[in-house]
């Protein structure tokens, strides 16, 4: 199986945040490959200006190859690309999991609704818990509950 890690990806904390969720993915779902778009380089760089087109396909091209994406929805504001990412994915009927670890609140289960009813599955950690492995543990419990309702309806 493939996931599509649609996370922030532009600093060092959150590069390195990404990395040590997708390597618990990986742990806990045998077979499984975490897609990580930070991991794009052309040309032997990366986020180079002269390769945004190339890095914008291949991020759809991912989301393509993809089995299914999770969503990290932290922030006052989602990120926008990862916005955009679950737009595409749900256009594509991709089940999407997302993860809000930021305790902040918003409109619908902490989120914009747009956001919120675009998940197949939400995983709320409301807590000020720093363990990433047990965030992929329960993380794996609803990319698991996902995939077993695969003909359902986001949002329901």
């Amino acid at each position: 199986m493939k996931i599509y890690l649609s996370a922030p990806l532009f600093t060092q904390v959150e590069r390195r945040w990404n990395r040590r969720l997708a390597n618990a993915l990986e742990e806990h779902i045998p077979d499984t490959e975490v897609l990580l778009p930070q991991d794009i380089k052309f040309g032997g760089a990366y986020n180079k200006p002269e390769h945004y087109q190339h890095i914008y396909d291949r991020c759809l091209e991912m989301v393509e190859e993809a089995d299914l994406m999770v969503a990290v929805l932290d922030g006052a504001d989602v990120d926008s690309g990862t916005a955009f990412e679950m737009g595409y994915a749900r256009a594509r009927d991709l089940p999407i999991i997302g993860v809000r670890t930021d305790y902040r609140k918003s409109q619908d289960r902490g989120l914009n609704i747009m956001l919120a009813r675009g998940c197949d599955e939400l995983l709320r950690e409301m807590s000020f818990s720093e363990d990433t492995e047990q965030l992929a543990r329960d993380l794996v419990g609803k990319i698991v509950a996902a995939l077993r309702n695969l003909d359902g309806h986001p949002g329901s």
